[in-house]
């Protein structure tokens, strides 16, 4: 799951940032309204955390826009406006939830999960392929009877290659989906975390399911 932060409070944005990315989601941030709206009608994210106060551009209006083009994941509104009328404006715009500063990252971490489960129309949090399951809420993955262990991005990497099975992948996709908007795809990071990966999934099985197209990308086959 990819999510973008657009908050102008530095602080704020990397200490929502961290405590999304131990829980293994791909963030994103943006610190001003203009570029946060141009990445929030981008279509690569599952859910935006959207403070209302920004330069440039305020959240209400990004809200606005991103609905206006019928962009329909959710949206939790942060800010330090605590008035009833200022709550309404902001679900009236189209927000999924609202969020008062300040706030325990432990409640926020609870409404995304919840808004994530609620936008999915998976009747299961298990993904599977072959005999690898992946828990998408526990984020909880293993094969067969072998528990595996995965960092943030081995999970991130995973999650992605379950959900496009069969199809292949290329650097560029990846690093859109997994990396933030301004990786540097001319490094080999991404070889790197694919074979960590493949040898958590694939080592001492038989049926290998993380295969290289040569001079393309990586593909996960379930034959």
């Amino acid at each position: 799951m990819k999510i973008l932060i657009i908050e102008d409070e530095k602080k704020v944005a990397k200490f929502i940032r961290q405590g999304l990315e131990e829980e293994h989601y791909t963030v994103d941030v943006a610190n001003d309204g203009e570029n946060g709206s141009k990445l929030a009608q981008s279509g690569y994210y599952d859910l935006l955390i959207l403070d209302i106060l920004l330069p440039k551009k305020d959240g209400i209006t990004i809200l606005k826009e991103i609905r206006a083009k019928k962009i329909m994941m959710p949206v939790i509104m942060l800010t330090a406006k605590t008035s009833i009328e200022d709550r309404v404006e902001g679900l009236d715009s189209g927000a999924d939830d609202y969020l008062t500063k300040p706030f325990a990252f432990a409640e926020l971490l609870a409404r995304v999960r919840s808004l994530l489960r609620r936008g999915s129309n998976e009747k299961t949090t298990i993904l599977r392929v072959a005999d690898l399951q992946l828990d998408i809420v526990s984020h909880k993955a293993k094969r067969g009877e072998k528990i595996i262990e995965l960092t943030g991005k081995e999970y991130a990497l995973l999650e992605y290659f379950i959900r496009n099975v069969d199809r292949v992948l290329t650097r560029t996709i990846i690093s859109e989906h997994i990396w933030n908007y301004n990786f540097d795809t001319g490094t080999n990071v991404i070889d790197v975390y694919i074979n960590h990966l493949r040898s958590k999934v694939d080592d001492g099985f038989e049926k290998k399911l993380i295969h290289t197209v040569r001079g393309v990308g990586y593909v996960m086959k379930d034959e």
